[in-house]
């Protein structure tokens, strides 16, 4: 199987950010900031020590057709202001739809109602003043808003193109769940009291397909999706439904295998999971809560000195890139694993003011990430990872949430296949893989050069050394 090209699906162009009301949106950026001033001088004449707010709305089109037919249409348009009040060392939080005078002074008396009864926490404030990203930060662009037009027909055709591919490929494709298409954008608006105000505006389409192979008590089902910025860069309708086509055909005669110990490679989207598990591990919440398997990791060697993370918000069009993190504060660039030592963890500024040490601009989570090993080399696509397997498990469906980020154990239900001398020999199914995660990341052997995109993070496939499989 071989994933599809990111072939343009539709044109699309971009819009100017400055300009939000000509690409579909209800408000413009002049009105949200109005509203946020609004906010802010009733905290003020409330007697509030500070005051944060933030005004966005996001709009869009979602379309779903199943079997050849229109199954869904559905438009979205949704709108917020969200107020945070302090008083002294009390917070208080309250938000609204409504954008009126009225209800905005309604809302921050809510907010700080709340701040004056509530328990105070010497951590709570507003970032520090010279942590605030500066003007020239802030109005950063990093090409992140193109708005498609699409109407409901021609969404529905995308869709329907979408499925008939998947549907062709092959006689043994016997139904479908569907396939859709989705535009959204959004636009927003925030300042506070310590100098901060900015926003921007962004978009993410996507188009997906979920077909079903087989019948009766041999069926299997699979999908796949392109998501992205602009909708130019979207694979063609046709190249996505034909390989969730393929993935469904791949797992049919799927059996149990024995419970063993064996290496396993993880698919990359799986991979990028396992990528998500060690950022919760190492974010600011799990580690002043003392919920991590990995406390105290800072500087330490958690991985293999082959392997390497770096977070960069400034990659355009990524899904995962902003010139400022959502309490303004500044972004960078930075190496967050280096040869397997952990330099940084991911911390706003409540997280890292309990931790003793300074915000990395990561309220909101963490920028796009980018997973790679120093022993990759550029023919290391998945062919080769199952070389590199020889004889265990490619897993490419995980099920369940079985990660405890107290201890690290791992335990999820899988699907792929077995291999034997590093070829795929048939499709698995109703199996168990289990592990720690500490030895889990120690115990990665290698990446492949088969990386992808999935939301904000880049990885491929993921080898690790042994884990326990649970079968029949």
């Amino acid at each position: 199987m071989k994933k599809p090209n990111t072939a343009p699906a539709r044109p699309s162009t971009p819009s100017d950010q400055s300009k939000p009301a000509d690409s579909g949106f209800a408000y413009s950026r002049e009105f949200f900031e109005s509203r946020v001033d609004t906010a802010l001088a009733q905290a003020k004449k409330l007697g509030a020590t500070d005051c944060g707010a933030e005004v966005s709305e996001g709009c869009g089109l979602s379309v779903s057709v199943r079997n050849g037919e229109l199954e869904n249409v559905e438009r979205n348009r949704d709108k917020s202001l969200g107020v945070t009040v302090y008083v002294g060392h009390r917070r208080g939080n309250a938000s609204t739809s409504d954008f009126s005078d009225a209800a905005i002074e309604q809302t921050v008396r809510a907010a700080f109602d709340i701040a004056r009864f509530t328990a105070e926490d010497p951590f709570a404030s507003l970032p520090d003043a010279e942590d605030i990203a500066p003007q020239a930060e802030r109005e950063r662009n990093l090409d992140l808003f193109y708005p498609w037009a699409v109407t409901s027909e021609q969404a529905a055709q995308l869709a329907l193109e979408c499925e008939a591919a998947a549907l062709g490929v092959d006689k043994r494709i016997t139904n479908s769940e569907g396939a859709a298409v989705s535009a959204q954008q959004s636009h927003f608006f925030s300042a506070h009291t310590r100098g901060f105000r900015g926003g921007y505006s962004s978009s993410r389409h996507s188009i997906s397909v979920s077909p079903i192979a087989g019948k009766g008590d041999d069926m299997q089902r699979d999908a796949w999706y392109s998501s992205m910025r602009n909708s130019a860069e979207l694979a063609s309708p046709q190249s996505v439904g034909r390989y969730a086509a393929e993935r469904a055909l791949s797992r049919l005669h799927a059996r149990k295998i024995a419970t063993l110990e064996c290496p396993v490679l993880f698919e990359s989207p799986l991979a990028a999971g396992l990528v998500g598990a060690f950022v919760q591990a190492v974010s600011g919440g799990s580690l002043y809560r003392k919920s991590s398997f990995l406390l105290d990791s800072l500087g330490k060697q958690v991985l293999p000195k082959h392997i390497d993370l770096m977070e960069d918000p400034f990659v355009l069009r990524g899904k995962g890139s902003s010139p400022f993190d959502d309490e303004g504060v500044s972004v960078r660039a930075r190496k967050v694993v280096d040869a397997g030592k952990v330099q940084g963890y991911f911390l706003g500024s409540y997280s890292a003011r309990k931790l003793g040490m300074k915000t990395t601009g990561n309220s909101g989570g963490s920028h796009n990430l980018t997973f790679t090993s120093r022993l990759t080399r550029a023919g290391d696509d998945l062919d080769a990872m199952l070389q590199k397997l020889g004889t265990g498990l490619f897993v490419t469906e995980l099920m369940g949430q079985g990660v405890n980020y107290v201890t690290g154990d791992y335990s999820r239900g899988a699907s792929g296949f077995w291999v034997e001398k590093g070829r795929i020999a048939f499709p698995v199914q109703e199996i168990t893989i289990a592990g720690n995660m500490k030895a889990m990341l120690k115990g990665i052997e290698a990446v492949g050069a088969d990386a992808y995109n999935y939301g904000a993070k880049t990885v491929g496939s993921i080898l690790v050394n042994r884990m326990k499989i649970a079968g029949s």
